[in-house]
């Protein structure tokens, strides 16, 4: 009976080692590099190749700066907005048409949406922290502009 007990003792120490050497000194540890969001924008590259552009342009070029409220928010955490060339997560979904599409998905405007989320994870991740009047009208101006984009 103990050389049993000895035997399973060995074997499963054997094998959280080997799992340990594969997964985690071999293959790396993929799971806890750190994910920033990125963000380009080509925007401003192509208003100073384009000098004669509108002031529309750079007023687009300067609402999808790297200081967007998007980013400043963490929503690039999880979302990218295309339309913008807002690199960003990929466990939430493309926000470049979610000013049109929020109402149909969760039933209510995307202003209300933003003030009260009737989804369970953007519940947590806006009612912990709320966003303010002033955000709020920035993350719509901001997504009415991805929404015209495409």
């Amino acid at each position: 009976m103990q050389k049993i007990i000895i035997s399973f003792v060995i074997s499963a120490l054997l094998g959280f080692g080997i799992g340990y050497l594969v997964f985690d000194v071999v293959m790396g540890d993929s799971g806890n590099e750190p994910q920033v969001a990125q963000t380009e924008n080509t925007d401003t590259n192509q208003a100073k190749e384009e000098s004669t552009d509108s002031k529309e342009t750079a007023a687009t070029t300067a609402s999808v700066s790297d200081d967007n409220i998007l980013n400043k928010r963490g929503c690039l955490g999880c979302h990218s907005v295309e339309a913008l060339n807002l690199k960003g997560g990929v466990t939430g979904p493309d926000l470049s048409k979610a000013y049109e599409n929020v109402e149909g998905k969760h039933g209510k405007p995307i202003e209300e949406f933003l003030k009260q989320p009737t989804s369970a994870v953007m519940s947590g991740v806006i009612g912990g922290n709320p966003l303010t009047d002033d955000q709020r009208q920035q993350v719509l101006d901001l997504l009415k502009q991805a929404s015209e984009a495409k």
